[in-house]
């Protein structure tokens, strides 16, 4: 034990070198398999080589950052003596180490920096002194980006974003020779978890037919409408756009004025139907709230021109229809998540432009109707890199599921990408079952025309904020919604940041009720409060800035689900008998979940 002690590195030895070999050569074999799984589809014409224009569009941002610090030989001296007066730095507290001398670090992690978790990467000296070479460099690069002064707001944006993803790449936390923790496993393993990673690898190099899909979860552990997606309800109608579902009543009494629940269609709805101790909807319907969704189809190239008119009209329209029908109730609350609220208050503003008055409160969950404070997701829109994505969707019809789930993996790459990495390809584990990952896994199409007139009209012109978007003919001004609105924003949010949900705020005409919940897009909304877990922050009207707002705001640990219900029965309390499915002479077609959102990419 002592010798072990005085010589740290005793520990990263191999123990059977036969063994070793023999694994290292599986690994390889392996390996090679992944790497045919790679090719294939590529030499058989069923993927193109599709992947140069943004490697030319990183390049070329990366490129105006460098030409900043270059074009001035002061600058590029001032740029240089910096990262090595770093480098310097950690060399001399290092030798001081060596010689027994007790030295602070040159760096250190940030403490939520799950990465460096393993003790070796602060006890044994040369793993520390890789790490802090790592957080020196990457360090000195973002810092480079926010100091070019010359820099337009995007091209900043995305070089901060590139850097980001590229840092995050090379952490030596992703290298088995460079990271304690994998090299230990390795060589206590003989090589066994990299024979079963380079197995995982290529497993999901075919289940992403050429295109490496990781599992974030394991997805036999789940299966809708049985351990996920199990909310008692009937779908009710359906037509080339979404199927309608309407849950069965908990109580005898229920609200008179029906919720209509929009979700966003790049994700499917039972985000909001989980677990049962976890489900929004479930909890909605034992709150006494007659609730529907709508379940939007996972498209193909069917759905190549169904637009943001089509998703409104055969959607949120059609379902208030089809609500008067079930219920014989005209009124009717509604709740948009995400960019299903983005829609919601498009449709809003189109019913007030033709005097349909049938919602009467809407409720926004983590949604954006002012674009100009937009999240990371910003860094993927401008007219080059639209027109890009326009070409790829006209071959198809469609933006296929997995480009859109690695862009919102990219905004937490370490977490949702690089840490999978490690898991399943390095460490050759299996991912724990998690019910919120199979959802995030379990991704959708994006119909051309629907995306390309969100991505123009939002994300690069911010049409609907300026009053100069335009649905079927008709001009939409968001001020003319006078309705109440209670308008949910998550604090961590990177999708759609707090501050750009209360800057949206002041687009509507009527009363709007900001919260700010903890956590982010996905956990802070789906927060029941048996789990007594984070918080929420209310301060009435959304005036002046987020930061004066929030210095004056309530805290209130817990849930923010019964605030909303309050605030709710607020607006009207009437109640009335449980309408069942299939009421007034309704056609049921299927139990929820329904077969729409049953279909995979």
């Amino acid at each position: 034990m002592a010798d072990d002690r005085q010589h740290p590195m005793l520990q990263y030895i191999i123990n059977n070198p036969e063994a070793f070999a023999q694994n290292l050569a599986k690994t390889l074999e392996n390996a090679g398999k992944a790497l045919a799984a790679y090719i294939e589809p590529r030499e058989k014409g069923e993927i193109k080589h599709d992947s140069t224009d943004e490697l030319t569009g990183v390049i070329k941002t990366l490129a105006q950052v460098s030409e900043y610090w270059i074009s001035d030989p002061q600058r590029a001296v001032e740029a240089q003596s910096r990262l090595w007066s770093g480098y310097i730095e950690l060399w001399n507290s290092s030798l001081k180490r060596m010689m027994g001398e007790t030295v602070a670090p040159a760096v250190t992690a940030p403490p939520r920096d799950k990465r460096f978790a393993d003790p070796d990467w602060n006890e044994n000296q040369f793993f520390d002194f890789i790490k802090q070479l790592y957080l020196i460099t990457s360090k000195w690069a973002e810092d480079m980006v926010l100091e070019a002064e010359e820099l337009d707001e995007h091209t900043r944006h995305k070089a901060e974003f590139y850097v980001k993803q590229i840092s995050n790449a090379i952490s030596p936390s992703n290298f088995v020779l460079t990271n304690p923790e994998l090299l230990r496993l390795t060589l206590e393993s003989n090589g066994e978890n990299l024979v079963k990673g380079m197995q995982h690898l290529m497993e999901d190099i075919k289940a992403g037919r050429g295109d490496v899909r990781i599992r974030q979860t394991d997805p036999t552990k789940f299966e809708l409408g049985v351990n996920i997606g199990t909310t008692p309800g009937k779908v009710i109608a359906e037509n080339d756009v979404c199927q309608v579902i309407q849950y069965s009543p908990t109580t005898d009494e229920v609200l008179k004025r029906p919720l209509m629940i929009v979700p966003p269609w790049i994700n499917k709805f039972y985000i909001l139907d989980l677990t049962p101790e976890k489900s929004f909807i479930k909890w909605a319907v034992d709150q006494g709230h007659t609730v529907f969704v709508i379940s939007w189809v996972n498209p193909d190239e069917r759905q190549a021109q169904k637009s943001f008119e089509h998703y409104m009209k055969e959607g949120i329209l059609n379902t208030l229809d089809i609500i008067k029908r079930a219920t014989r109730q005209e009124e009717v609350n509604a709740i948009g998540y995400c960019v299903g609220g983005t829609l919601l208050a498009v449709t809003l503003a189109y019913m007030a432009a033709k005097g349909d008055e049938r919602i009467k409160t809407a409720t926004f969950f983590t949604t954006q109707v002012d674009f100009t404070h937009a999240g990371d997701l910003k860094v993927f829109v401008d007219e080059e890199q639209i027109q890009v994505l326009e070409k790829r969707m006209a071959e198809r019809g469609y933006l296929d599921g997995s480009k859109m789930a690695s862009a919102f993996n990219m905004l937490r790459s370490n977490d949702l990408i690089w840490s999978y990495v490690v898991n399943n390809y390095l460490k050759g584990q299996d991912p724990f079952p998690f019910d919120l990952l199979y959802w995030n896994s379990d991704s959708t199409r994006m119909p051309a025309a629907n995306h390309s007139f969100y991505l123009r009209n939002c994300y690069l012109e911010n049409k609907l904020s300026k009053g100069e978007m335009v649905i079927d003919n008709q001009k939409l001004d968001l001020k003319k919604v006078k309705i109440p609105i209670y308008n949910l924003a998550t604090r961590e949010d990177h999708i759609a940041p707090p501050r750009s949900v209360f800057v949206g705020s002041g687009c509507f005409g009527g009363p709007v009720e900001y919260v700010l919940s903890g956590s982010g897009h996905i956990a802070g909304v789906v927060n029941p409060p048996a789990k007594g877990k984070y918080q929420y922050w209310t301060n009435g009207k959304p005036q002046g800035s987020l930061e004066d707002w929030l210095a004056k705001a309530k805290e209130t640990p817990g849930s923010w689900w019964p605030n909303w219900d309050a605030w709710i029965r607020k607006q009207d309390d009437t109640l009335a008998k449980a309408r069942k499915p299939g009421a007034y002479r309704m056609k049921i077609l299927g139990d929820a979940p329904g077969s729409y959102v049953a279909r995979r990419v």
